[in-house]
């Protein structure tokens, strides 16, 4: 028997599934409301002996407990495997031996768990916090918000939080691993942000994998996030996802922003589907993240010539993941925080008005090209 058979034998899928939705029982089925859109009329079923489950309403589709568990949580089938064997104590082996192994990915989780609580505490409750304080009440960030996100302030210390850690019985080998100190070319370590707005990064399941840090001066570079580590990669990451996902399933909708600071704002506004992707440059990691979720992505990038690359890239993603990527064209020299902050109607006119990224693709290259000219025409066209 493999793993995966062995998994699927030890898991009952009617506990799994009650889990987030009551179950009644049918004859030899179970019934309820679909855990995964909203309805008033039970439309979801479960088969205990074939230990699988169909929705015969707006997602019209099934599975076992593995698709189950992976459209819930937004994981993959890895993760997946590995959640259901550990409750049912089946090992499974590793694909190499170098990769770090499950208890040791669980310690680093805990790390940035305890970072983020001492950053989220020097925020509201040190002096020095006092200017971050600040800094977000003139941003319009609500207390609740703070709390929220479980925003942090880093002090201005080469080594502030490595004593705090190093204090809790964490080595200095598990802080390098998790990047949360940096090792210079002699060998010695200091930690690695400092004097910065912390946002604790979450993955589907509300673990913290990463950090990022944004300089309240002219300090360079203005953001720095967590390097690649066992648990945290960039390009597999969305900023806000674990709070965003009830809301993408229920609206069925993603919208994709830039910066840490406009999925806060868009979340504190009531625009709860929306995340960040750490940066300019989207990745088809994360167009398949949001995939699992619904098959709409609007993109709203700042308006300038990074974000306007980043959407045309996007072109690519529509056909390969059989996903509908629509764009919202800001208004010049506005993120999406800025339009949210002054006019909530304009941002849902905005969303309701975005474009297909091919017609958006079409009107850029348009615009820089001389329609009067047959060549430029030809262009156009190819």
């Amino acid at each position: 028997m493999s793993v995966i058979d062995e998994v699927k034998q030890k898991t009952d899928i009617v506990e799994v599934v009650s889990q987030f939705t009551t179950l009644t029982k049918a004859g030899r089925t179970f019934r309820a409301l679909c855990p995964f859109h909203s309805e008033k009329t039970p439309s979801f079923f479960v088969y205990p002996e074939q230990q699988s489950w169909h929705c015969f309403g707006a997602c019209n589709t099934g599975g076992d407990v593995f698709s189950f568990i992976m459209k819930k949580q937004g994981i993959d089938f890895g993760e997946a495997l590995r959640l259901f064997a550990q409750k049912a104590g089946v090992n499974v082996p590793s694909r190499s031996e170098p990769e770090t192994k499950p208890d040791e990915k669980a310690r680093l989780y805990e790390i940035n768990e305890a970072a983020t609580r001492y950053f989220h505490n020097l925020l509201l409750n040190s002096p020095a916090g006092e200017k971050v304080r600040n800094y977000l009440a003139s941003r319009g960030v609500s207390a609740k918000t703070v709390t929220d996100f479980q925003l942090g302030f880093s002090l201005n210390s080469w080594e502030s939080l490595t004593q705090y850690l190093l204090e809790k019985s964490y080595t200095a080998a598990e802080l390098l691993e998790a990047g949360l100190v940096s090792e210079t070319e002699e060998g010695k370590t200091h930690d690695r942000f400092r004097n910065r707005l912390m946002f604790p990064i979450r993955d589907s399941r509300g673990r913290v994998t990463g950090f990022g840090g944004r300089v309240l001066d002219d300090s360079i570079p203005k953001y720095l996030n967590s390097p690649q580590t066992p648990i945290f990669d960039k390009s597999n990451s969305l900023y806000g996802i674990n709070l965003a996902t009830p809301a993408i399933r229920k609206q069925n909708q993603a919208v994709i922003v830039e910066g840490y600071m406009d999925v806060v704002i868009a979340h504190q506004y009531g625009f709860a589907n929306a995340v960040a992707s750490l940066g300019t440059a989207i990745t088809d990691k994360q167009i398949t993240i949001l995939k699992r979720l619904t098959n709409n992505v609007v993109l709203a990038l700042d308006a300038d010539s990074a974000g306007e690359e980043a959407m045309l890239r996007c072109v690519t993603y529509e056909n390969s993941l059989d996903s509908e990527i629509r764009v919202v064209v800001l208004p010049e020299g506005n993120d999406p925080d800025d339009v949210i902050k002054q006019d909530t109607a304009l941002w849902q006119r905005l969303l309701q008005e975005a474009l297909p990224v091919i017609d958006y693709t079409f009107e850029i290259v348009a615009s820089q090209l001389d329609l009067t000219q047959a060549k430029d025409k030809v262009s156009a066209v190819d």
